[in-house]
């Protein structure tokens, strides 16, 4: 460990958030990149000569000469980002707590576990209490286990969060334009993506029904205390390669003009923002004024990668509200996400170095 760093660990780091985990932490001021784990098929080879690198013309260096371990040895560093796949996750990172890691998943199998924050640190950051009780629940001293959301509920609820503290939201509905990135590499066959789309990911709009009001709703102690507002949602995948587009209809609780609304997106920080965490944006919600933004190609990479984008705030004529958000959904919808959380967390005092 280097002075001043906690050594973090990567599993699943050939994948496509792996691999955004690696970018995202290379040169952090907090963190320093020691171990990176994947399946047998690339476990003992060197990273640089097995992981097919997508996100940036070559690995960064230090990454780029590790060994990777099988996901099975045992894991020495304090911290895990967890980007395995479903279904094989939850026994992994409930193993790795119950060593005493602190496990970052970006995984589904625990997000709705009753004792396991699912955060976004600019909505939600009380949440972490929780993990005061899945240590007692569990008997775990050190570890314990934090999740991120879905991809396209972050970017979501990043910007429902504010209109829902402001003037409360009754109902939602939703309607996403998903990258391919999002179904990993190297996801989504081009036959099936060229000169079309795709009307249905699997479990997707399930995850952003649920999700959100487990984002939405307070933590009192012992339990979740789920949202109670309507959400509906409706996923689709398109040609695009990064940035998940979404077009968001809300019924408020009070009355609000599209100009109420703008000054409340606007104004909106969080605790990541009161700190100063390293990876937080200036402003989690940037609002753009021209017609026709935002778009993918020129709005998914403002503030890094980590700020979500929203434009068209405008009356509806069924509803009260309705926008167009738009995020990156591999840095702030995935690994960005996971990192910003163990910030938070090492702020708060969860992460003992």
């Amino acid at each position: 460990m280097s002075a001043g760093k906690i050594d973090v660990a990567v599993l699943g780091a050939t994948g496509s958030v792996g691999q955004r985990y690696i970018e995202l932490l290379d040169g952090h001021p907090q963190f320093q990149l020691a171990e990176l784990f994947g399946s047998e098929r690339s476990a003992g080879k060197r990273y640089g000569d097995i992981a097919d690198w997508r996100t940036s013309a070559d690995p960064p260096e230090a990454a780029a000469n590790m060994t990777i371990k099988h996901h099975e040895e045992p894991v020495n560093s304090p911290i895990v980002f967890c980007s395995l796949p479903g279904g094989i996750a939850k026994e992994v990172e409930s193993r790795l707590a119950s060593e005493g890691h602190a496990v970052f998943s970006n995984a589904r199998d625990n997000r709705l576990d009753p004792d396991v924050p699912l955060m976004i640190p600019e909505v939600n950051a009380d949440h972490s209490k929780a993990i005061d009780l899945q240590r007692e629940r569990r008997g775990w001293d050190k570890g314990f286990i934090v999740t991120n959301p879905n991809c396209s509920t972050i970017h979501l609820v990043l910007a429902l969060k504010p209109i829902f503290d402001a003037f409360g939201i009754e109902s939602c509905m939703v309607t996403t334009m998903q990258a391919v990135s999002g179904a990993g590499y190297p996801g989504v066959p081009s036959l099936d993506m060229i000169d079309n789309v795709v009307p249905y990911i699997g479990g997707e709009e399930e995850k952003m029904e649920i999700e959100s009001k487990k984002l939405l709703g307070g933590w009192d102690g012992a339990d979740f205390d789920y949202a109670d507002i309507k959400l509906s949602a409706q996923c689709n995948r398109v040609p695009v390669r990064h940035g998940h587009t979404e077009t968001v209809n809300l019924k408020l609780r009070s009355k609000a003009s599209p100009e109420d609304v703008v000054e409340v997106l606007r104004a909106f920080r969080g605790r990541p923002q009161e700190l100063g965490l390293h990876s937080a944006p200036e402003s989690p919600i940037i609002v753009r004024d021209q017609a026709d933004r935002p778009q993918p190609i020129f709005d998914r990479d403002v503030a890094n990668g980590m700020a979500s984008v929203v434009g068209r705030v405008r009356e509806c004529s069924i509803f009260d509200i309705k926008f167009v958000v738009l995020g990156h959904n591999t840095i702030r919808g995935a690994a960005g996400a996971s990192i910003l959380n163990a910030e938070l967390m090492l702020a708060d005092g969860y992460i003992r170095a």
